[in-house]
């Protein structure tokens, strides 16, 4: 029987060339990370290359965990970077506004929604869900994702000054509810 290593003894042991290492952290990862990335563009070949690109980041070490938060949010702000840049490539805008349409277009929500709909700590769901989409966008982005304001202006397809300007309201708002 094998002995399960944790995720930071994983990293640690791919970063020094440990090849079953980095594939058990692979096999951990990549379909979570499909899955969240795919929350955010709908363009599978897209994904997949930044999947394997956030992978090979970390197998060549030019991605270093200082373990200092958890492997998969670590994870997450890799891959979300990686999925800006590929989209900012030629036609990037054009790729990112379809994808983006069609997401607010699904009748399933992201788990992102599901999360923010879901908290139960006093009246902050409700609150939530009365924010209009394109806030609620803004704040998933820059709050859950952990996007700079530049990153968000570009994954949400308006400019960085449209994201602060909703930033702000979406706090106001909140703030104005909750109290």
């Amino acid at each position: 029987m094998s002995e399960t290593r944790s995720d930071g003894e994983l990293l640690r042991a791919a970063a020094d060339g440990d090849r079953r290492a980095f594939e058990e952290l692979y096999r951990r990862y990549a379909p979570w990370l499909t899955a969240r990335l795919r929350g955010r563009c709908a363009d599978g070949g897209v994904v997949d290359d930044v999947v394997q690109e956030t992978f090979l980041a970390i197998w060549r070490g030019r991605a270093r965990y200082h373990e200092d938060g958890d492997v998969a949010g670590w994870l997450w702000r890799i891959g979300s970077r990686r999925l800006i840049d590929a989209l900012r490539g030629d036609g990037a805008r054009g790729r990112l506004r379809q994808a983006l349409a069609r997401l607010r277009h699904r009748d399933e929500a992201s788990a992102e929604e599901r999360v923010l709909a879901g908290v139960e700590h006093g009246d902050l769901a409700g609150a939530l869900v009365r924010l209009s989409p394109e806030l609620r966008a803004v704040l998933q982005a820059t709050v859950i994702d952990g996007l700079t304001t530049r990153e968000a202006a570009v994954l949400l397809g308006i400019p960085p000054g449209t994201v602060k300007t909703r930033a702000m309201r979406a706090r106001k708002q909140l703030r104005e509810a909750l109290t």
